[in-house]
C-alpha cells in the first residue's frame, strides 16, 4: 500500500520512551548516545567467572515500581518491567490521558510490543524451584511471566486499551516489525493510536553459554567498553544487552486535532526472509537488500532521498559485511553518500528491543539535526567501506531515515521515517 495523503491514514510519532544500558529514560539515552557513553561492563546479574564471556550491556539502577506496584513487580518478568516503564514514559511524553477516554475511544487504541525471548528467567527459576522444592513451589505466575505477549498485555491493562494487542517474536527483527503493525492498523483505519516497540531481558547464564559456544559474543572481557565495534576490522562478536523502547503512533488527524507535538512520520516498512540459515545471514545480503527496497517502495521514497541509515550493525564478522553489501545493492551509488550509524556500539545488542532503540535514533536525528556516532570504529574493515559516522557525532539535517533489523533465521525488517509535513 503506498503512503496515504489522508491525515486519518498517516502514522506519526508523538511519544518516546526508553530503558537502555546507557539511560533509563529517553532523554538520558539520547544525550548519552551523542556523548559516546558506553554501557558495557562486567556481568553483575550472576557469577560469570566460569564463562568465556563475562561482559554485557546491563540496564543499571532500574526500579520497576516506577511503572507498577511492588507486588506485581515481583510476579512479572524483567522484560515486562522494562516494557511497561518505556510505555509509561512514551504515553506521558505524548500528552495522552487515557483515563479520561470513553470505552469507545479506548477501543481504537492498540498495543504492539514485541520481544525475542520473553520472560526466559521464569523457565530457569521455575525449574530450580521444581527440582529443589517440588511442584507446589512453582509460581503460578510463571506462565504469564514467561509469555512474550505479556508486556503488551500488561500495558493494555494498565491503560484500559481495548484495541488490538499484538506481539510478534522475530528475534532481532522483532521491534522493527512493530512499526509495520502499527502503521497498518492506522492505515486500515482500525486504530487512532498504537503503542509500538519492543522489550528484552535475556541476560541469563544459559543464553551466555549458548551464544558464547556459538561464537556470537565478543570476548573482550578486559575491555568491555570497546567490545562492541561495528564495522571495525577487529570486531569479534556482539555485546549482549537488555532494555526496551516504546513509541506512541497516532493518525496525523488525531494528533493534529489535539495539538500534539509530532516528531516524525512512519512512511513505510517491509519484511523479507533469507531462507538460508538458522543464525548466519545469507552472504550476498539479497534478503536484507530486498527488505530495504520494498520498504522504500512502500514509503514512496527514492533511494537517494534517504539521509540516514540506522544500521543493524551488530559487530559480528558476518553481519557487518553482509549488511554493507545489502546497502550497496539497495542504494547503488548513494550507498557511498548516505551516513550510517550503529547505536549497538554503545548499548550492545538488545535483540528484540534493538530495532526500536534504532528507531529512537532515527526519529531523534530527524528532530535534532545530529547523528550519533558509531563508536569504537578505529580501524575500518576494508570490506565495510561506507560512511559509518565514526567516533564522533555529526551535525547534519536529516529528513528521511531508514531503520534496519535483521534476526536469526533470516528475518529482515526495515522501517522508513520522515520529517512530518502537514
Amino acid at each position: 500500500m503506498p503512503p496515504s495523503t489522508d491525515p486519518a491514514r498517516r502514522a506519526v510519532v508523538t511519544g518516546l520512551g526508553a530503558v537502555t544500558p546507557i539511560g533509563n529514560d529517553y532523554p538520558t539515552y539520547w544525550r548519552n548516545l551523542l556523548a559516546g557513553v558506553n554501557g558495557g561492563g562486567p556481568i553483575t546479574s550472576f557469577d560469570a567467572s566460569r564463562f568465556d564471556v563475562r561482559i554485557a550491556a546491563e540496564v543499571k539502577g532500574f526500579d520497576p515500581t516506577i511503572a507498577m506496584d511492588r507486588k506485581m513487580a515481583r510476579r512479572m518478568s524483567r522484560f515486562i518491567h522494562f516494557g511497561m516503564a518505556a510505555a509509561q514514559e512514551a504515553v506521558t511524553d505524548s500528552g495522552l490521558d487515557f483515563a479520561d477516554w470513553s470505552p469507545e475511544r479506548r477501543d481504537r487504541v492498540g498495543v504492539a510490543i514485541n520481544t525475542g525471548g520473553g520472560g526466559l528467567e521464569q523457565v530457569v527459576d521455575g525449574t530450580h524451584a521444581l527440582e529443589q522444592r517440588g511442584p507446589g513451589q512453582v509460581s503460578p505466575f510463571a506462565i504469564p511471566g514467561l509469555s512474550g505477549s505479556m508486556a503488551a498485555c500488561m500495558v493494555s491493562m494498565k491503560y484500559g486499551l481495548t484495541g488490538p494487542v499484538i506481539t510478534q517474536v522475530a528475534a532481532c527483527a522483532s521491534s522493527v516489525i512493530a512499526f509495520l503493525d502499527g502503521l497498518r492498523l492506522i492505515q486500515d483505519g482500525e486504530c487512532d493510536v498504537v503503542l509500538v516497540g519492543g522489550a528484552e531481558a535475556p541476560l541469563l547464564p544459559i543464553a551466555f553459554a549458548a551464544l558464547g559456544n556459538m561464537g556470537a559474543l565478543s570476548k573482550r572481557n578486559d575491555d568491555p567498553e570497546h567490545a562492541s565495534r561495528p564495522f571495525d576490522r577487529n570486531r569479534d562478536g556482539f555485546l549482549f544487552g537488555e532494555g526496551a523502547g516504546v513509541m506512541v503512533l497516532e493518525s496525523a488527524a488525531h494528533a493534529v486535532d489535539r495539538g500534539a507535538r509530532i516528531r516524525a512520520e512512519v512512511l513505510g516498512a517491509a519484511l523479507t526472509a533469507d531462507a538460508y540459515h538458522v543464525s548466519a545471514p545469507e552472504p550476498t545480503g539479497r534478503g536484507a537488500a530486498r527488505a530495504m527496497g520494498l520498504a522504500l517502495r512502500h514509503a514512496g521514497v527514492a533511494p537517494d532521498e534517504i539521509d540516514l541509515i540506522v544500521a543493524h550493525g551488530t559487530s559480528t564478522p558476518l553481519n557487518d559485511v553482509t549488511e554493507t553489501r545489502a546497502i550497496k545493492t539497495a542504494f547503488g551509488d548513494h550507498a557511498y553518500r548516505v551516513p550510517i550509524t550503529s547505536p549497538k556500539s554503545m548499548i550492545g545488542h538488545l535483540l528484540g528491543a534493538a530495532g526500536v532503540a534504532n528507531a529512537l535514533v532515527a526519529v531523534s536525528s530527524i528532530c535534532e539535526g545530529v547523528i550519533p556516532p558509531t563508536t569504537n570504529l578505529e580501524d575500518p574493515d576494508p570490506d565495510c567501506d561506507l560512511d559509518y559516522v565514526p567516533l564522533v557525532p555529526r551535525r547534519q539535517r536529516v529528513d528521511t531515515a531508514i531503520v534496519n533489523g535483521f534476526g536469526f533465521g533470516g528475518q529482515n525488517a526495515v522501517a522508513v521515517f520522515r520529517r512530518f509535513e502537514p
